[in-house]
């Protein structure tokens, strides 16, 4: 008998294994952040990303690409070489943390979500039908502009692949799930 050495998928990623040396990483490039004194849009034009992702990459929320790693290097050169691979190779833990929504921006964030969600449902459902906006096939990318009486004014753009929703027909599901006793 042979043994045949399976090759791992290119695209596959390591698991965090500690939030602890997670939150140490981040504190670290924030640190590197604050030092090149550049700004997310900055860093978002030089890594070609949204200024979201970019803030998501150093807050390990989202995982740094390969192709993107030699422009965050070049960026950020104070982030460290380790800390870029593990940037790479680490899956991102995407958790929610119940104290976030206490923080008052957040929250606001949350409540306008919330008090829209039904026009929003409707508009979305009558423009593309039943189904959902990805969060996966999704960018956020967050701006200023100027109220009509001279104030600030924050501009979020949130732009998800529509996803419909399928009729379930049993002769389309390939992947049945197994029935005890079934004849």
């Amino acid at each position: 008998r042979t043994s045949r050495t399976r090759r791992p998928d290119p695209r596959a990623c390591a698991m965090t294994t500690s939030a602890l040396r997670v939150a140490e990483r981040v504190e670290r490039v924030l640190a590197a952040k604050a030092a090149s004194k550049k700004t997310y849009d900055q860093l978002a034009k030089e890594l070609g990303v949204t200024n979201a992702y970019a803030a998501q990459l150093l807050l390990g929320q989202a995982q740094l690409k390969p192709a993107t790693a030699d422009k965050l290097r070049a960026a950020l050169p104070g982030v460290s070489e380790s800390d870029v691979e593990d940037m790479v190779s680490t899956c991102p833990d995407r958790t929610f943390d119940s104290d976030l929504i206490k923080e008052p921006l957040v929250y606001r964030i949350y409540e306008a979500a919330m008090h829209y969600a039904r026009a929003i449902k409707a508009i979305v459902n009558e423009r593309h039908g039943d189904g959902i906006m990805s969060a996966i096939d999704f960018y956020v990318d967050v701006g200023h502009t100027t109220g009509k009486n001279g104030e600030r004014r924050v501009v979020i753009t949130m732009n998800g692949k529509y996803l419909p929703h399928v009729e379930q027909r049993a002769e389309d599901n390939t992947a049945p799930a197994p029935r005890i006793g079934a004849e």
